[in-house]
């Protein structure tokens, strides 16, 4: 387990218990009360620490390297049914965006998300999870070919932002992006949103558009990650702090300012912390959203998830 900054007391006590543990293995010593305390003031920190995280410690859990990933949610959600369904029929397959079909018990989905790597080598190979104009391109075809079958569809969001390229401009980047916002809105069949992990800009937004969208609760959305933010205003990286604060990008924000619909609960800690826990959160809360929007006819999903929109960011006086 690899720890950020702010947990290394828990570092500290987890190790201590570890130690204790292995005592009382080794030896003839009864070390239960021992290990009792120190699991106590365990639980103690921990409820302490992640009781009052600052938004730019909530963006550092949700680039957590052990922190569960699309296929990771996929895999432990739809098991064997997953098929991945591969290529835009245009220019290549983009391994940043994956997509396919599994099954939730006896219902069919359309899973589409950003993919990150785990290591230097997977890394480079899914772009660090920035997709490029091929890869929304995939993400469409994909949206169309549900439609078409009458399948929901499922967007888990988790990016750093678009692949900013000068390829992918030259393929049309912010095209691809625009247009999978249109065709979203319009989309017959209901379209759930989940935030995984980072939600950054536009990236995220070319498979956002959802009937109901949803955030886990160490996850950010915003037009910009802080570090960004920084250092246009500020001409420096020093100031992600403040930047993370000012955006106003955790899921706690997004659902006061009505941007999101709900969000989905972590275990202490972080998702990563009880992986189990966290799919069978999300595969819960998929079936239950499904349920609200099953019985809506095309019709009526287009104009909610219009109405949605529209009103977003409109002040009333």
């Amino acid at each position: 387990m690899e720890y950020l900054e702010f947990e290394l007391p828990i570092k500290e006590l987890e190790e201590q218990l570890q130690k204790c543990k292995v005592i009382g293995e080794e030896s003839e010593v009864d070390v239960t009360e021992t290990c009792e305390q120190i699991e106590k003031k365990l639980k103690a920190t921990q409820k302490d620490i992640y009781k009052k995280l600052t938004p730019w410690q909530r963006v550092q859990l949700s680039r957590h390297p052990n922190r569960p990933y699309t296929l990771d949610y996929i895999k432990a959600i739809c098991g064997d049914t997953f098929l991945e369904l591969h290529g835009d029929r245009n220019f290549k397959d983009d391994k940043a965006m994956i997509g396919g079909l599994g099954k939730i018990g006896d219902q069919s989905f359309m899973f589409i998300g950003q993919q990150k790597g785990y290591n230097t080598k997977t890394r480079q190979y899914r772009n660090f999870g920035m997709a490029n104009p091929e890869g929304y391109r995939k993400a469409l075809r994909l949206m169309k070919m549900a439609e078409k079958f009458g399948i929901p569809v499922v967007t888990l969001l988790d990016t750093p932002g678009a692949y900013p390229g000068l390829e992918a401009e030259e393929r049309g980047q912010g095209e691809a992006i625009a247009r999978n916002i249109l065709e979203m809105t319009r989309l017959e069949v209901p379209i759930i949103t989940i935030v995984i992990g980072e939600g950054a800009s536009g990236g995220a937004l070319g498979i956002g558009v959802g009937d109901v969208v949803l955030m886990l609760e160490n996850t950010w959305y915003s037009v910009i990650s802080p570090e960004s933010c920084s250092s246009i205003l500020w001409r420096s990286w020093e100031y992600k702090e403040q930047a993370a604060e000012a955006l106003k990008l955790t899921a706690t924000d997004m659902k006061k300012l009505k941007l999101v619909d709900q969000i989905i609960k972590e275990p202490l800690g972080g998702a990563h912390r009880d992986k189990e826990k966290t799919f069978a959160s999300v595969s819960s809360t998929i079936v239950k959203t499904y349920e609200s929007l099953k019985n809506l006819s095309p019709k009526e999903l287009v104009a909610k998830r219009m109405d949605k929109y529209a009103n977003m960011g409109v002040f009333k006086g």
